[in-house]
C-alpha cells in the first residue's frame, strides 16, 4: 500500500500526553513544552495530560507507566533530557521501556537538525517508538528543536502513525 493509500486511514484528532523533563524549569518557563501543546492545538490534536518531571529516571518511568494503562492516550511527547550530560537520562530511560523502537525519527531528526545547527546535532539523542498502542517521541528541550521535531516529522506524521496502531491493535 502506498504512502497516500495509507493516508485514507488518517484519524483527524490524536489524544497526546505532554512531558517536560528538566531539573530547571518551572511551570512558567517551560517554553518547549508550551510550543508542543500550541502545536497540537494549532493541529487540531488534543492534550490528556501535561506534567513537568526532573531528570529522574523513576519518575520519567512512572509518568509513563501511568500513562500505558490510558485507553484515551494515544502519544507521549517528552522533550528534555536528550543531550550528553550526565543528568540526560530521558532517552536512557524511555528507550528502554518501547516495544518497538522508530530509528528513522532520531535519524531524520539530527539530519535536518544539522541542516540548522551543524555538527552540534550529533548530540541530540533524539528518539522515538511504540509502547504497547502508544507513539511516544523524545525531542530535545531547545524550543527550536521541538518546533522542528513537531513541524517536520511529528505532526506530518502523527495522524497516520495512530491510524496504524488503532487498525492494527
Amino acid at each position: 500500500m502506498s504512502w497516500q493509500e495509507h493516508q485514507q486511514y488518517a484519524v483527524a484528532s490524536v489524544t497526546c500526553a505532554v512531558i517536560t523533563v528538566s531539573d530547571t524549569r518551572t511551570e512558567a518557563t517551560d517554553t518547549s513544552g508550551q510550543v508542543v501543546r500550541d502545536l497540537l492545538a494549532e493541529h487540531g490534536h488534543s492534550i490528556c495530560h501535561h506534567v513537568l518531571v526532573p531528570d529522574d529516571p523513576d519518575r520519567i518511568r512512572e509518568e509513563i507507566e501511568q500513562l500505558g494503562g490510558r485507553p484515551d492516550c494515544h502519544a507521549i511527547l517528552l522533550t528534555g533530557g536528550t543531550g550528553i550530560a550526565p543528568r540526560d537520562l530521558t532517552t536512557d530511560t524511555v528507550g528502554l521501556m518501547l516495544d518497538r523502537r522508530l530509528d528513522g525519527f532520531g535519524e531524520l531528526f539530527r539530519m535536518l537538525s544539522f541542516e540548522e545547527i551543524g555538527p552540534a546535532a550529533m548530540l541530540s539523542r533524539a528518539i522515538g517508538g511504540v509502547r504497547g498502542q502508544q507513539l511516544v517521541f523524545c525531542m530535545p528541550g531547545s524550543t527550536a528543536a521541538v518546533r522542528l521535531a513537531m513541524t517536520r516529522l511529528i505532526l506530518p506524521a502523527l495522524p497516520h502513525m495512530a491510524a496504524e496502531l488503532r487498525r492494527h491493535g
